[in-house]
């Protein structure tokens, strides 16, 4: 019989990193939605609650009752299987429930899957899977409560910081270089005992040409030359949707930046607020499209998956974790052999798998602990409120 007492300390940890993200911001802060695909903190702080609650405890918990049978529609994101949604762009106009009341709905819960824990993780596997899954599944919500926190206060004219103290001091970049792979057939996906998420499997073979990758990330002076060389008013390094986004959006440089005369002044809104431009700093807040443009004017590409995970495989490149989710040019698909789990908790990843482009790496707000590497991370061609950036390869 397995010990439950790591489940139960694994969960309060977790859990309460969630809250120490909320504690900087008032309950005004969290309620608040800047654009359709961002979410309230609060909606956050229920939606994780009510994963465990939905998931487990009306599965494993005898004489199981809601804490607030409104809560089922109101904090269920996407799992159709589960029932009625509360559309995603209306998330901020939930001024009820208030911040104390869902502050209790995770207290509420908290002890119920602490008492559910104890006394079933150690003998029942299904039960640890779904508590390791909801746990994982929060911390990727710790991201996305900093990714959206950020999108919102930069919506604001007083450009408020959500981190206080000055930030922190960025080393300086290293010459661009190239390391050589020699390919062949190869392994991708993930290995060994620990969790991955479904879309991670099953390990699988790959033919990989002899490719290079830069051993380090594309730095906000490299774009800032790209950008000062014209790139955003050259259709010929653009995708057509690309260019038909940017002119239409007037999109003429990264999402927080802002530009100064022939590159003096240049800042860009930060979680320390609003700074001047960190040129040795890895360029983040790119699309797809705005990645895509920047390797082609460069004379390199964006990597494979197949490829960024081999060279992760090998330990050399710098920058491959911790700074910025990187693009690749690999479309989200499924890989063969590819199925989802029974029943709701199958449209977790698998129902995305179109329109969306695989990014790999983890970025400066990804929780410690929470990065591999077959990990893969996606998002449609024009997202860029996310921390993603270059890596080129060729």
């Amino acid at each position: 019989m397995r010990d439950a007492s790591p489940w139960t300390e694994r969960y309060a940890q977790v859990r309460a990193a969630t809250m120490a993200l909320a504690e900087p911001l008032s309950d005004e802060d969290c309620g608040a939605q800047s654009m359709a695909d961002a979410s309230p903190v609060k909606w956050h702080l229920a939606h994780t609650t009510w994963f465990f609650e939905t998931f487990i405890l009306e599965r494993y918990e005898a004489g199981f009752q809601p804490f607030h049978p409104a809560f089922r529609v109101l904090f269920n994101s996407y799992y159709n299987g589960v029932g009625d949604k509360h559309p995603r762009p209306h998330r901020g106009l939930l001024t009820r429930p208030s911040m104390a009341e869902v502050r209790a709905y995770r207290a509420n819960v908290d002890a119920r899957i602490a008492a559910l824990a104890t006394r079933l993780a150690a003998t029942d596997d299904r039960l640890a899977a779904l508590l390791t899954l909801g746990l994982q599944h929060e911390q990727q919500h710790q991201e996305l409560i900093l990714t959206d926190v950020k999108h919102l206060l930069a919506q604001n004219p007083m450009t408020p910081a959500y981190l206080t103290g000055a930030a922190p001091a960025v080393p300086a970049s290293t010459g661009q270089s190239w390391q050589r792979f020699e390919g062949g057939v190869q392994e991708i996906g993930h290995q060994g005992d620990g969790f991955c998420f479904d879309n991670e499997l099953p390990r699988h073979q790959v033919y990989v040409a002899p490719f290079e990758l830069s051993t380090r990330l594309v730095s906000n002076a490299d774009y800032l030359a790209f950008i000062e060389a014209g790139g955003y008013r050259d259709p010929s390094l653009w995708l057509a949707e690309g260019w038909d986004w940017i002119r239409t959006q007037g999109i003429e440089a990264p999402l927080y930046w802002q530009l100064g005369e022939e590159g003096a002044g240049c800042s860009a809104f930060t979680l320390h607020g609003q700074q001047p431009l960190a040129m040795d700093a890895p360029v983040t807040h790119i699309s797809l499209f705005e990645a895509d443009a920047y390797a082609h004017w460069s004379g390199a590409r964006l990597p494979t998956e197949a490829e960024w995970e081999h060279a992760a495989g090998a330990g050399a490149a710098a920058q491959m974790f911790g700074h910025c989710w990187q693009w690749t040019s690999s479309s989200y698909a499924p890989y063969p052999g590819f199925r989802p789990a029974e029943g709701a908790i199958g449209e977790y990843n698998g129902k995305f798998m179109v329109n969306q482009y695989v990014l790999r790496g983890s970025s400066l707000a990804t929780p410690q602990g929470h990065s591999r590497t077959s990990y893969r991370n996606f998002f449609p061609a024009n997202a860029r409120w996310q921390f993603t950036g270059i890596r080129l390869a060729k």
